[in-house]
């Protein structure tokens, strides 16, 4: 199998923000595309927008059987997954005394656990194929610490981790792990923090939003497109592996 129109795609979090538009881009590429998040009415309308083929598939990443019953679903319809975009995530900000168990549990099973179990299931088929792409969309916050966010920013350091040594043992094997790092995206994630900002501070949105953009050196939010296109320069260069790739407008340089 040598050509991307015959390869499968499975894309997590796929409703909305970044996950939608990698769909979008992979399915532009010629890949069959899975789609996965709890939001069924929204994975269809996605699906309808797309040029290629896709399917939709229910789940949500923090449920071990239904992430198994996603992959099983695709395999019975199209074969083996042969991309992985493990997108499926989400944020938290309180000071630090603050974080509850309840919250610091809740970013380490969405942010971490849950992209493991996908990795994990992935890679056996993968390497028996002797092909195969994982991305992770974990955040600059992987590469350092910002205050109020200690719960996010260890899941995604922790992520970071799994995906350099999960590319360090398959190395030899066709399988790249990678993943991408954002900044400050322009996505409903986003809009989530701008309403925190805005109601801590008093701020208006516009001015919440402001705070945000100015955190980036090229003073504006990141695309989804141009998030998507980094995860595709994974996906398309098999000479990249192992590494965070940031897509943060300059704000953390390495």
């Amino acid at each position: 199998m040598t050509s991307s129109s015959r390869r499968v795609a499975l894309v997590t979090g796929a409703s909305k923000g970044i996950g939608r538009t990698t769909a979008e881009w992979l399915s532009r590429a010629g890949y069959r595309v899975v789609l996965c998040a709890r939001d069924e009415t929204l994975l269809k309308q996605v699906a309808s927008s797309l040029e290629g083929e896709s399917m939709v598939a229910p789940c949500d990443v923090t449920d071990p059987s239904a992430v198994l019953s996603a992959f099983q679903t695709a395999e019975d319809a199209w074969g083996s997954v042969d991309v992985l975009v493990v997108n499926a995530g989400a944020g938290a900000s309180s000071p630090l005394a603050e974080t509850s168990d309840e919250e610091w549990q809740r970013m380490l099973d969405l942010n971490l656990t849950a992209p493991f179990r996908c990795i994990r299931r992935a890679v056996p088929g993968m390497v028996e194929r002797g092909w195969g792409r994982i991305v992770v969309v974990a955040s600059v916050a992987a590469k350092r610490g910002e205050s109020r966010i200690a719960a996010y920013s260890a899941s995604k350091h922790g992520v970071l981790g799994l995906v350099r040594s999960a590319a360090a043992e398959l190395a030899r094997t066709g399988v790249t792990v990678n993943a991408v790092c954002p900044g400050y995206v322009d996505t409903p994630m986003t809009d989530d923090s701008v309403a925190q900002i805005a109601a801590r501070t008093g701020r208006s949105l516009d001015e919440a939003r402001a705070v945000l953009e100015r955190q980036q050196p090229i003073r504006r939010l990141v695309s989804t497109d141009e998030v998507a296109q980094a995860v595709l320069l994974c996906v398309q260069n098999g000479a990249i592996s192992g590494q965070g790739i940031n897509v943060d407008g300059g704000a953390v340089q390495s």
